[in-house]
């Protein structure tokens, strides 16, 4: 006896003696969550293959590279640091001003120019010395009485070419023209 042997669900397939056929199961999605995970997984690995077949090829050409590359300069870069100094405490110190001490205004014992000077007063008594006229007209110097102007106010006078010296006593008065400067020598 031929029995027909059950097969399934099918588009073909009948219902065997009777018997009705199981329900087709429905067809499954897929889950999103599975899906990101599988492709991430591929992708991942497919990153991993990449990166190790071109550092594979930069370590070849960089190796061939070297073989074949010549010599070329070298270059040295020098970098200076300043540093910066800290800056120095600031010391106040604070001092106190002694005035020099002023001798008295009396009698000078160097002047030079034209003028009339009294002795003791204006100049100090002595020996004064001059290096000759200061132009071409000579020097001309006088001592005097009084400071009258008078002809007869003349003790004595001269007209020096070259170096002179004259003595002055205290109360007389000296007229000088066109002299060098007048210094005491004693």
């Amino acid at each position: 006896m031929n029995t027909p042997q059950y097969q399934g669900p099918g588009p073909y397939s009948a219902p065997q003696y009777g018997v009705p056929a199981p329900p087709a199961p429905a067809p499954r999605k897929p889950s999103r969550g599975k899906a990101w995970l599988t492709h991430g997984a591929v992708a991942f690995v497919a990153l991993l293959i990449g990166t190790g077949i071109g550092s594979s090829t930069e370590a070849e050409a960089g190796s061939q590279a070297d073989a074949t590359a010549k010599p070329g300069p070298t270059v040295t870069v020098t970098v200076t640091e300043t540093a910066k100094a800290a800056p120095a405490p600031t010391v106040t110190k604070t001092v106190t001003a002694k005035p020099k001490e002023t001798k008295e205004a009396g009698p000078v014992s160097t002047f030079g120019g034209d003028g009339e000077y009294l002795v003791g007063e204006d100049i100090a008594a002595g020996t004064y010395k001059t290096a000759g006229s200061d132009g071409a007209f000579g020097c001309y110097w006088a001592r005097l009485k009084d400071a009258s102007g008078e002809f007869d106010a003349i003790i004595a006078n001269n007209n020096l070419e070259g170096p002179g010296r004259v003595t002055l006593n205290k109360g007389e008065y000296f007229q000088t023209q066109r002299c060098q400067e007048w210094t005491k020598v004693s």
